[in-house]
C-alpha cells in the first residue's frame, strides 16, 4: 500500500519566486505608471490622440516587460501573467460580472442611454488587450508593488483603496467612469492580492468596459478611437 503523501504537499501557486526587487525599483515602476496616466490626459483627452497613445503605451510597456523577463523569467508569473489558476479566478469574477451587466442594462434603461450597435463587437475583441495592459499597470504594478514594499508596510485594505482612487482619477472627468472604475478596482484589487491572474482581470475589464460605455456612459469608443482616427 502506497504511503499517503498529499498532506505533505505544498501549494506554491502564490509564492513569489522572483529575485528580490528593491523598493527603489518598485517606486520607479509606480512613478512610470503615474506618468502613463498623465500622458493619458495629455494625449487622449487634450490632443485626442487616442489610438496612437494606446499603441505607443502598449509598445513601451511591452519593451519593459521583456527587459524584466530577460533578467528574471519568473517575473511574469509573479505579476499575474499565468494560466494555472485561470478557472479558479474566473469563478470568482463571474458573479461580479453578471451583477455588473444587469446593473449596466438597468441604469441604461432608466437613463435612456442604451445604445446597441455593431460597434461594440470589435471592442469586445480588442478592448481586452488594452484592459489587460491597464490591469497590469494599476493592479499589477501599483497594488502589487505597494503591497510588497519593505520600507513602508501597508495593509491590504489601504493598498486596494489607494489603487482604486488612482485608477478612478485617471478616468476623470466622466462621473460614471469615476464611479464605475473605482468599484471595479476595489473588487479587482481584492481578487488580485488573493489570486494573481491578469488574463482574467483584463478580459473582463475589456468586456465590462465596452458594455459600460454603450449602456451607462452613452459613448461610442469605437467611433471615437477608430473612425475619428481614420477620418
Amino acid at each position: 500500500m502506497k504511503p499517503k503523501l498529499t498532506k505533505y504537499l505544498i501549494d506554491y501557486s502564490n509564492v513569489n519566486l522572483t529575485r528580490p526587487i528593491s523598493d527603489k525599483v518598485r517606486l520607479l515602476e509606480i512613478l512610470a505608471v503615474a506618468l502613463t496616466g498623465i500622458g493619458k490626459f495629455i494625449f487622449m483627452d487634450y490632443l485626442n490622440w487616442r489610438l496612437p497613445f494606446v499603441i505607443v503605451a502598449i509598445l513601451l510597456w511591452s519593451v519593459y516587460v521583456r527587459y524584466r523577463y530577460k533578467k528574471d523569467s519568473q517575473v511574469l508569473r509573479d505579476w499575474g501573467f499565468r494560466r494555472d489558476n485561470f478557472k479558479s479566478v474566473l469563478r470568482l469574477i463571474l458573479p461580479f460580472a453578471v451583477i455588473s451587466i444587469v446593473s449596466f442594462i438597468g441604469i441604461g434603461y432608466i437613463q435612456g442611454t442604451l445604445n446597441p450597435t455593431w460597434h461594440i463587437l470589435p471592442l469586445l475583441i480588442t478592448y481586452p488587450i488594452w484592459g489587460t495592459v491597464q490591469q497590469f499597470l494599476t493592479i499589477g504594478l501599483v497594488a502589487g508593488n505597494l503591497s510588497t514594499l519593505k520600507s513602508v508596510k501597508l495593509k491590504k485594505r489601504s493598498v486596494i483603496f489607494i489603487t482604486s482612487i488612482l485608477f478612478s482619477l485617471v478616468h476623470y472627468p466622466s462621473v460614471w467612469l469615476l464611479i464605475g472604475t473605482f468599484i471595479l478596482a476595489l473588487f479587482y484589487g481584492y481578487i488580485y492580492l488573493k489570486s494573481k491572474n491578469l488574463y482574467v482581470l483584463g478580459l473582463f475589464h475589456g468586456w465590462l468596459g465596452a458594455l459600460f460605455y454603450y449602456t451607462v456612459v452613452n459613448q461610442d469608443p469605437f467611433a471615437d478611437v477608430f473612425l475619428n482616427f481614420l477620418n
